[in-house]
């Protein structure tokens, strides 16, 4: 049966929201032909298992759970395409989101003259309820950011709760990054054209039960977006992060190997690998946790990939060799040589470590 309205949340660890909003969700939907399908990303609490429940008694209920893939955006996008209705909304577990916008949502949206209805608390007339004035002040500044990588004159651009023409969606799909939290920032700037939106007020509302969950990385995941869409078109952000990081290893590679010649007084030898092990113990670790903080690994994978990456990089050290000393040999000054050896060994690292460290190990965490 085809709904004209689905209404995706991405969860994880809203256990205890998921009956309260289904509720609310049919008050407000009364007399529509809707559904709500919860996209959780294997919860601990058991968020899967509550909607499950829910969904045998009422067929406009169902679950997506996803098995190793963690995301907000990620799970937003896999929950629209999975739908087949002309308008698709999507708002958070919580009940922050006034569920009782989305009538006004689709009001807006069946006329054909926008492509997106946004629930906006920065629009005249909407707020962001009893907010403390640092969150308040660090809101405001990512809006500012977030501004830097769209034309579209958003007053919220870091909203979290809207609706869209899925027509309009599948034209931008494909050019999404789906990193962070902030998936309406990424879709007006992966649109291949101006979307024609409309931003309508209302007032931010406190979570309903559970843990927010605001932390720093998904500070850092909102920068990773950021710099995705500002210079991704040119270079990997991934790849700029992984270089920086192995820039990092070098300074811990030297600090190590000065140490331990002037410490203890260990033979070169010795030292320099101890400093090798250790530097690229260190570019894993700080790798794992922020380039691939999406994809990090645990416990045997953690391993797994520490060993992947060990041998990823010593064969990546001696493809540096070979290409500077056969730049040397024909010619080349010696700085040049040595830098073309650096970017080739940068290049393969990167390229494998994406491949077989954070993807093919993630399956075996």
């Amino acid at each position: 049966m085809t709904r004209e309205l689905s209404v995706v949340i991405p969860t994880f660890n809203e256990r205890d929201n998921v009956e309260a909003l289904i509720d609310r969700l049919a008050t407000v939907l009364d007399g529509l032909s809707w559904e709500v399908v919860f996209v959780d990303d294997d919860s601990p609490d058991g968020t899967a298992d509550a909607v499950a429940a829910i969904a045998t008694r009422d067929d406009r209920v169902r679950c997506i759970r996803r098995i190793g893939r963690r995301g907000l955006s990620a799970a937003c996008i896999e929950g629209i395409l999975s739908v087949s209705a002309p308008y698709v909304a999507v708002m958070d577990a919580d009940l922050q989101h006034d569920e009782a916008l989305l009538p006004r949502m689709l009001e807006a949206l069946k006329p054909g003259a926008v492509d997106i209805a946004i629930g906006s608390r920065y629009a005249k007339g909407g707020g962001v309820g009893d907010w403390a004035s640092d969150r308040a002040a660090i809101s405001r500044f990512a809006t500012r950011l977030g501004r830097m990588v769209i034309k579209a004159d958003l007053e919220d651009p870091m909203s979290g709760f809207f609706m869209v023409e899925r027509h309009a969606f599948l034209q931008s799909v494909r050019h999404m990054s789906g990193t962070g939290f902030k998936i309406l920032l990424d879709l007006f700037a992966s649109s291949p054209r101006p979307l024609r939106f409309v931003e309508l007020p209302y007032t931010f509302r406190r979570r309903h039960a559970g843990e927010s969950k605001l932390d720093t990385m998904v500070a850092w995941e909102y920068l990773m977006l950021l710099g995705e869409k500002l210079f991704g078109g040119w270079i990997p952000v991934r790849f700029v992060l992984f270089v920086g990081v192995g820039a990092l290893g070098l300074v811990v590679h030297l600090a190590v190997l000065g140490g331990l010649l002037k410490g203890p007084g260990l033979s070169f030898p010795i030292s320099q690998t101890a400093a090798v092990i250790i530097a690229m113990t260190f570019n894993f670790i700080v790798n794992n946790v922020f380039t691939y903080h999406d994809k990090r690994l645990k416990g045997l994978g953690f391993l797994r990939g520490l060993i992947s990456f060990y041998a990823a990089c010593s064969l990546g050290a001696l493809i540096n060799l070979a290409v500077a000393i056969y730049l040397f040999d024909a010619g080349s000054p010696w700085w040049l040589a040595g830098a073309a050896g650096a970017v080739v060994g940068a290049v393969w690292n990167y390229a494998i470590t994406a491949t077989f460290t954070w993807k093919s190990e993630r399956k075996g965490e």
